[in-house]
């Protein structure tokens, strides 16, 4: 086991390729595209928009609702196109990293809605929808105290491994899904399936924040080229 090697012949603390973008959906208030490797994910945010029934919202903040949804071609065994208990677990996972990074306050009465597509399946699917609702919240003009970033460790083979696969996490011994704000240092999802040593714990951490440090700058970069691209065609207009 000492021998174990990556299949796709990466180096254990390195990530797969990335690749985003914002803004691609016409009729969303924010949308955005993330993919790592042969994991895809495409979210897209409404609001802040009035909350129905009125008597239900929240006077002093909005209100945060996210589906998280795998489409049935998105796993080699066609799935079922209804909710699963899974993915219920998981909505409730990203809504709860998300509503403590948002400024609800300056949304009263409102809600926030989000909704994520996953188009094809490869390991690490809630970690790239939390990237891509973090692009679709920026696109939406929605205010957050930071971009969250997430990444996926774990250990398989006595090896320790950052942004599984989906042959990966299905042969792990341990994984862990890390989310956080960078800037501010700040942990906003953990999460643990498996059996770690305190030590084995720390390192995977370590590796999951320098990885999620990398993704953190992609975001950026994304972003970015989106405000250059708007400021070029509103100085030709």
């Amino acid at each position: 086991m000492s021998e174990f090697k990556r299949a796709d012949g990466r180096a254990n603390d390195e990530i797969r390729p990335i690749k985003a973008e914002i803004h691609v959906l016409k009729n969303a208030d924010g949308s955005a595209y993330f993919e790592m490797g042969n994991t895809k994910v495409i979210a897209a945010v409404y609001g802040p928009r009035e909350y129905h029934p009125k008597q239900l919202a929240l006077p002093q903040e909005s209100m945060v609702r996210v589906r998280y949804h795998m489409i049935p071609f998105s796993v080699k065994e066609r799935k079922s196109p209804t909710l699963s208990r899974r993915e219920i677990e998981i909505s409730k996972v990203i809504k709860e990293a998300f509503s403590g990074c948002i400024k609800k306050e300056l949304f009263p009465k409102s809600t926030i809605d989000v909704y994520i597509e996953v188009l094809n399946a490869d390991g690490s699917t809630r970690v790239a929808s939390i990237n891509a609702v973090s692009l679709a919240l920026v696109d939406a003009g929605i205010f957050m105290f930071d971009l969250v970033s997430a990444v996926s460790v774990g250990k398989i083979g006595n090896q320790l491994i950052v942004d599984l696969t989906g042959e990966e996490d299905q042969n792990s011994e341990a994984d862990m899904p890390i989310a956080m704000m960078p800037s501010l240092n700040k942990i906003v999802l953990l999460q643990m399936d498996g059996f770690l040593t305190m030590d084995e714990f720390n390192k995977l951490l370590t590796m999951g924040v320098e990885a999620i440090k990398k993704i953190y700058e992609k975001q950026k970069e994304v972003i970015r080229g989106s405000l250059e691209y708007l400021l070029k065609m509103y100085g030709q207009s």
